[in-house]
């Protein structure tokens, strides 16, 4: 599937401030599900500083910093981009035979020795890890031990927009059984790993759909947080949404990939003033004919 996406993404401050540095993580780029045909993302006021550059995963970064007051922010960001389903053939070892080839792995960034440890969001949390031994059992393979535990957490938590903040950690959204896409999804991750199958954060966008009868409207796509997980040589990568119990398909379009959701994050940074910080996003996704150049 093609689509031509839009963000917009606006943070305003009470007072101005003089001093603003932001890392962004919001232009896609290839993958093994993907195709960027065109990307640009572009920043009002124009910053005193902006660089261009990859992380260690692979993900595109913008550097920007602005060294005179400012009292607003917009970033926008312009992509087309084409998404197509990966292979659902289960072809992953059991789980009791996933460790053998995680340690015959190499080093690489996108290696899944990177992955299967904690990490600085997601730390071991007992009761995660004994929810995801009662849903998956050792016989069971890799890829589907990632499906039962996507579901069986979709079906335990629900969505809650104000249960959670950015800072809330697993154990504790867990606990409530409420959150955000970033709660299900980084919880799921603590399941994969204590069940020994390396997995990480994934940022991107998804599209949604309106009810039947009822237009699209513009900016009601979302900023989307899901999980990918390693099963094995021959299967590698899979991607699993947890908040909707389903294989990220054609309609997620990858952002950027971490450990967990400060590798992965939109926007980082920091900003001296006083006052509260007002943001607001929108996100528009619309699906193209495949022949559109």
């Amino acid at each position: 599937m093609r689509y031509d996406i839009r963000l917009s993404l606006e943070q305003s401050y009470n007072a101005a401030s003089d001093h603003v540095r932001n890392l962004l993580r919001l232009l896609p780029s290839d993958g093994p599900n993907q195709r960027v045909l065109r990307r640009l993302l572009s920043v009002t006021p124009a910053p005193d500083e902006r660089r261009d550059a990859q992380d260690f995963f692979g993900n595109a970064t913008t550097l920007v910093a602005w060294h005179r007051p400012v009292t607003a922010i917009a970033f926008h960001l312009s992509v087309r981009a084409e998404r197509w389903a990966s292979p659902s053939m289960d072809i992953s070892p059991p789980l009791a035979r996933l460790a053998s080839e995680v340690a015959a792995a190499d080093f690489a960034p996108m290696s899944p020795l990177q992955f299967r440890n904690p990490s600085p969001r997601i730390p071991p949390v007992a009761e995660i890890a004994a929810f995801a031994r009662t849903i998956c059992t050792p016989d069971m393979s890799a890829y589907e031990a990632v499906a039962h535990l996507g579901r069986a957490l979709h079906d335990r938590m629900t969505f809650d927009s104000t249960a959670t903040e950015v800072t809330t950690p697993p154990a504790e959204a867990f606990a409530a059984g409420r959150g955000v896409c970033q709660d299900f999804a980084q919880i799921m991750v603590c399941g994969l790993r204590a069940l020994g199958i390396p997995a990480g954060y994934v940022s991107g966008f998804i599209r949604t759909t309106p009810p039947p009868g009822q237009k699209r409207l513009e900016g009601v796509d979302a900023m989307h947080g899901w999980v990918m997980a390693w099963c094995g040589q021959a299967q590698g990568w899979v991607e699993y949404d947890p908040t909707n119990a389903q294989w990220a398909g054609e309609d997620y379009i990858t952002v950027a990939i971490g450990r967990d959701y400060s590798d992965a994050a939109p926007v980082r940074g920091s900003v001296r003033t006083s006052g509260r910080q007002q943001t607001s996003h929108a996100v528009d996704m619309v699906a193209l004919h495949a022949q559109t150049q």
